[in-house]
């Protein structure tokens, strides 16, 4: 898929982890860039990249550190955002709050690294 999908499929496992499961799934911070939220630690795993595979990520993880009530979440997101194309779903991150408030000032595909914060994300998605 490619890395832009991935990014957001990342952001909304987060999101809906803190709703549903009332935890974060992971503890890096997701960032308020220009095409959406972004976790830096896997944009610096994938950079340079437009496409990635199962094989880029090899030694990063293992799915089976993850608890039942974890893998449930992830395959709720993926069932329901996993067939949306990657502009599709920056578009709709565009359209919600946690993103356009983490970015305050910043202009129309400027550079910006402010951080959407886990309550701004639980708000906005508890109340959808």
């Amino acid at each position: 898929m490619t890395t832009m999908k991935l990014q957001k499929l990342v952001y909304y496992s987060q999101a809906w982890s803190l709703v549903w499961d009332e935890e974060p799934l992971f503890d890096e911070p997701i960032e308020a860039w220009a095409n959406g939220p972004v976790v830096r630690s896997l944009y610096d795993a994938h950079r340079g990249q437009f496409k990635v595979g199962t094989s880029d990520f090899v030694g990063r993880g293992k799915c089976s550190n993850l608890s039942k009530k974890q893998k449930e979440t992830i395959d709720g997101v993926l069932k329901y955002y996993g067939d949306k194309s990657a502009q599709w779903l920056i578009d709709l991150t565009h359209l919600e709050d946690p993103w356009r408030n983490a970015r305050g000032n910043c202009g129309r595909g400027e550079s910006c690294d402010s951080v959407i914060s886990h309550d701004a994300m639980m708000e906005y998605y508890s109340g959808l």
